[in-house]
């Protein structure tokens, strides 16, 4: 574990060394830490780079499991001034305990390669929201053994926002996915409320949830901040947790880095 925190301590030194040689970018729009993917691509010719880690656990008959993600990494490259494409690879470690002892089984390696892209469709006017549309491949040959699905995982959504005022939005995302080796449908939707409460420090609090086609439903909320460090280097924090059963307490905290071309 001490590994682990190192790794992810080094990392964040490096990326601030970056983000201190940068200036004069335009303004950043992160896709984290919030499940609503914002509608905005990113500028053509930039490599963002979104990380972070989480640790989230669900207890139940004296049964718990325990999810920790030590890296949640997405790289989105802006193609066009419209267009941008996007890859992500998580590790994550899963941990079982009954009555408080743990168990032997523990299951560790990467999540399937996640490959996609983000259009943006429509610029906000009036009461018409900014629209985009993304959508993704789920990989699973690139996943370790104890995460691989037997089939390709898909999942599309639309993203929209409205600007509230000018320290306010909402946005939210209505969408659907196909995930691990079920056929079934899962549709999926977010609302989150967002609040500047200066030019560095952002706070959020949002919905989300999935509703599959023959499963029960999972519905969820969280909360937490951004604090823009340098135009082009931004922190973020979450804590939250899940209404319907599954999911006790989710932590996160991450770091954005925007390359200029």
């Amino acid at each position: 574990m001490k590994k682990h925190f190192i790794l992810v301590a080094l990392f964040l030194m490096s990326i601030l060394a970056v983000a201190q040689e940068e200036s004069n970018v335009p303004a950043m729009v992160t896709d984290r830490p919030d499940a609503t993917e914002s509608p905005l691509t990113v500028p053509k010719g930039f490599l963002q780079i979104e990380a972070g880690g989480f640790y989230e656990s669900f207890e139940e008959n004296s049964f718990k499991t325990e999810v920790y993600g030590y890296n949640t990494t997405l790289l989105r490259y802006g193609v066009l001034d419209n267009l941008e494409l996007r890859l992500g690879w998580n590790f994550e470690e899963t941990r079982f305990s009954f009555n408080g002892n743990e168990t032997n089984n523990i299951l560790s390696g990467f999540s399937p390669l996640l490959a996609g892209m983000k259009v943006e469709i429509a610029d906000e006017n009036g009461w018409l929201p900014q629209i985009g549309l993304l959508g993704h491949l789920y990989l699973p040959l690139l996943a370790a053994s104890d995460y691989r699905p037997e089939t390709t995982g898909v999942d599309f959504r639309f993203s929209f926002s409205h600007t509230l005022s000018s320290t306010s939005s909402l946005a939210y995302n209505l969408g659907a996915q196909w995930l691990g080796d079920s056929p079934e449908a899962a549709y999926v939707y977010t609302l989150v409320y967002g609040y500047s409460v200066s030019e560095k420090l952002g706070l959020y609090a949002e919905v989300y949830g999935d509703l599959p086609e023959d499963s029960r439903s999972n519905h969820l909320w969280n909360t937490g901040f951004t604090y823009l460090i340098k135009p082009n280097f931004q922190l973020d924090a979450t804590v939250g947790r899940s209404f319907t059963k599954g999911q006790d307490i989710l932590l996160s905290l991450g770091a954005t880095i925007r390359i200029p071309k």
